[in-house]
């Protein structure tokens, strides 16, 4: 179920329904009839296919279901409300008059850069589109969209509004999952980086699918740098790989040490268990990680003896292990990985460590959340499994 079917004022009586514990009371609060707050109610019952409230005599006492998705969609219009800030030429509390189609179309329009891509994406049609959003610029007494040339940009404020509008869909889809499991596991969003993908991260995603079958997986791979944004806008959960500097708006949870090693082809020169000096690894060519990421300044670090010894050869900055593997194959370049990273191909007789593993190389692997976030039960039950497996595989305990 997409968050913005449901009805946005509906979803808004729920907390005014279990603060006043009466229909007549929440249908002040949310400007509609009793009659339209009841039709209201039952209607997001059968969408969401649980009781949300027990109706009694002497009011209306919320389901644990209620309660979930009350919580759940407050946390939402609070989303939308700091997103744009109110008073100026929009209304005090603009987040109370938006519409889910106004939200539909503005995220449809944000992400398309086009009201044909809007258009097409939502099944609404152009002017359908053009209506939406310029009502929604209205409530927010703000301009969302700028047009320029025959296309059109996000102002500041329509790249503010996005965001908020993405975390508080986030926030709705988990309520629907809260308050009816039987809909489905719930959706698990991950940015993958690089030295979660070997071995960590598959094993708790099979340790999952095994215990929830309808749990689904939504897996982004990238850097820190092209997965953070997306983390902050709600588009994924959680962030699993190596921790950088601690940033207000984020939450790290450590999970394990991870140590380098050498790595260069089957064969190559300096290959086994002795560690070369400093001049015979600046001997050959290396793939390095880009500027400004960990893996960078530890092997920066390698070199950084105090006796001089200059930096060897790096002619190519790459992240991606797949690309690694293939150029350290084909020729005397070495590089610094996680053992798990290429255990397979070391195992197969493709590559080869040189020495042993690097004592001050280490670097804590963990899970990166927005500050605040609350994970749904599924999402909560994921990291305790994702902890489970860090343990094993720091202890080596790999049944």
């Amino acid at each position: 179920m997409d968050p913005f079917d449901l009805n946005l004022r509906h979803l808004r009586a729920l907390a005014a329904i279990v603060a006043r514990g009466s229909m007549s009371a929440a249908a002040e609060v949310v400007s509609l009839s009793q009659p339209a707050l009841t039709q209201g109610l039952a209607k997001l019952e059968r969408e969401i296919g649980a009781a949300l409230f027990d109706r009694r005599a002497d009011g209306m006492t919320p389901t644990e279901a209620g309660l979930a998705l009350a919580a759940r969609a407050d946390t939402a219009f609070a989303r939308l409300g700091g997103a744009i800030p109110g008073g100026g030429r929009g209304f005090a509390r603009p987040e109370r008059l938006m519409t889910a189609t106004q939200l539909r179309a503005f995220l449809a329009l944000a992400d398309a850069g086009s009201f044909v891509g809007a258009g097409a994406a939502t099944g609404l049609s152009q002017p359908a589109i053009h209506r939406a959003v310029r009502d929604l610029e209205q409530v927010c007494g703000m301009v969302l969209v700028e047009r320029r040339g025959r296309g059109i940009v996000l102002s500041d404020a329509g790249r503010r509004l996005t965001r908020g509008v993405r975390l508080a869909a986030a926030e709705i889809a988990a309520g629907i999952v809260e308050a009816a499991p039987d809909l489905g596991g719930g959706r698990i969003a991950i940015g993958a980086m690089p030295l979660s993908r070997a071995l960590l991260l598959p094993r708790a995603i099979a340790r999952i699918a095994q215990e929830t079958p309808a749990a689904r997986f939504d897996i982004s791979e990238g850097s820190w740098r092209e997965l953070v944004e997306p983390l902050r806008d709600g588009a994924i959960d959680m962030m699993i790989g190596a921790l950088r500097e601690a940033a207000p708006d984020l939450h790290q949870a450590p999970l394990l040490d991870d140590r380098l090693v050498i790595v260069g082809r089957a064969g190559h020169p300096l290959a086994g268990a002795a560690m070369p000096s400093r001049e015979a690894l600046a001997a050959y060519p290396w793939v390095v990680a880009r500027v400004g990421a960990p893996l960078r300044s530890l092997w920066q670090r390698l070199f950084a003896d105090g006796r001089g010894t200059s930096e060897p050869h790096a002619p190519i900055e790459c992240g991606s292990v797949m690309v690694i593997r293939g150029i350290l194959r084909d020729g005397d370049f070495l590089t610094m990985l996680s053992p798990d990273q290429v255990a397979l191909e070391i195992d197969s007789g493709m590559l080869a460590t040189v020495g042993p593993e690097l004592a001050s190389s280490g670097r804590v692997i963990g899970v990166t959340t927005r500050a605040g976030w609350s994970p749904t039960r599924v999402q909560a039950r994921f990291l305790e499994v994702l902890a489970g497996c860090a343990d094993a595989i720091m202890n080596q305990d790999f049944e």
